[in-house]
């Protein structure tokens, strides 16, 4: 990004099938998202442009290959399509593996344009999982797509909701198997991580709380022994390199005292453990960050909602708050505006 010069953002649009367009077009259509970026759409052409009718926002869609001569016009959105996917193949309100695979060839490409120095940060649209898994891909999330894409050791997801901030010791794994990923080893790389990521937020000294796993941080070892085992080994750990980590903090009490500003940032250790409170908390503005990529990407916090696509009816907050997120990422401003 040039001194002075806005940041490109590519907004990929997520499955076709879903509410990913309709969300990208009316975010689109907020006047913030043209005055301090310059956004580029990342899919496909047609369902853009059912988007536009859809919802019936003055934009004009203008396909691009240049991705230097995007987001130049308040009025139209431009896109990069790959022709990857037909019209008469998009089933909304649908699972369907063909724009599944095509979904995902979008956050490649979008990936590929951002390591390639040709867009600053990307903001995504939703997934669908399923319809991923059934085109064939094994890594069915953006952040294990676009780690494996960068080639990156060590990425995690966070969840932001107004001053709520969590990140995931893990996230797409069943319950089960995230209960064997508590492991001391592990809980102090993600603590190194967040540490580090907020440093560079504008966090001068992070204060980092990290969840129990078991209710009520195990009650002395009645309910389980991974906190003295695992987790509070890793908190110590941490403390000694210098990091502001405190716990493991019960988790039916962690996620208020964050909301009440006594922690930056809250380590849990699984996906609906952290989910869940962010969700309640602000479920429409809540957004997704990955920490670790070499590029900033940002993501909505909800799914392709396939019960109201094509409807129209769908909320474009979190699309939105997450273009808002990736332009100050970008920028280097940080979470000072979050």
């Amino acid at each position: 990004m040039t001194t002075g010069q806005k940041p490109a953002i590519a907004i990929t649009m997520g499955d076709p099938c879903g509410i990913g367009p309709e969300v990208v077009v009316k975010a689109m259509a907020d006047p913030q998202v043209f005055a301090s970026c310059r956004p580029l759409v990342v899919g496909n052409v047609f369902a853009m442009q059912q988007a536009v009718s859809l919802t019936g926002v003055p934009l004009k869609i203008n396909e691009v290959s240049d991705p230097a001569a995007a987001g130049m016009d308040a009025g139209v959105i431009d896109v990069v399509d790959i022709h990857n996917l037909n019209p008469e193949d998009i089933t909304v309100g649908q699972i369907n593996p063909t724009c599944g695979r095509a979904a995902m060839e979008w956050v490649t490409k979008a990936g590929e344009l951002a390591l390639a120095g040709l867009v600053d940060a990307l903001a995504t649209a939703p997934l669908n999982k399923e319809a991923a898994s059934l085109a064939g891909y094994k890594s069915i999330g953006h952040m294990e797509l676009l780690q494996e894409l960068s080639k990156t050791k060590t990425v995690a997801t966070m969840l932001m909701a107004k001053n709520l901030r969590v990140v995931h010791l893990s996230t797409h794994r069943s319950l089960r198997l995230a209960c064997d990923l508590v492991k001391k080893d592990r809980i102090l790389e993600y603590l190194q991580l967040t540490h580090k990521s907020f440093i560079k937020f504008g966090f001068k000294n992070p204060r980092i709380a990290v969840a129990a796993l078991n209710p009520h941080g195990s009650d002395g070892g009645l309910l389980g022994d991974e906190e003295a085992q695992e987790i509070a080994p890793a908190v110590e750990a941490a403390k000694k390199e210098g990091i502001n980590a405190i716990g493991p903090v019960p988790a039916d009490i962690i996620f208020h005292q964050a909301i009440q500003n006594q922690y930056d940032a809250v380590l849990c250790m699984y996906h609906d453990q952290g989910h869940i409170p962010v969700k309640v908390y602000g479920f429409e503005e809540s957004i997704t960050a990955n920490l670790g990529l070499p590029f900033v990407r940002t993501s909505v916090d909800h799914g392709t909602a396939f019960d109201i696509a094509g409807k129209g009816v769908a909320n474009h907050e979190s699309m939105l708050e997450s273009i808002r997120l990736a332009v100050a990422l970008a920028q280097g401003n940080g979470l000072s505006d979050f």
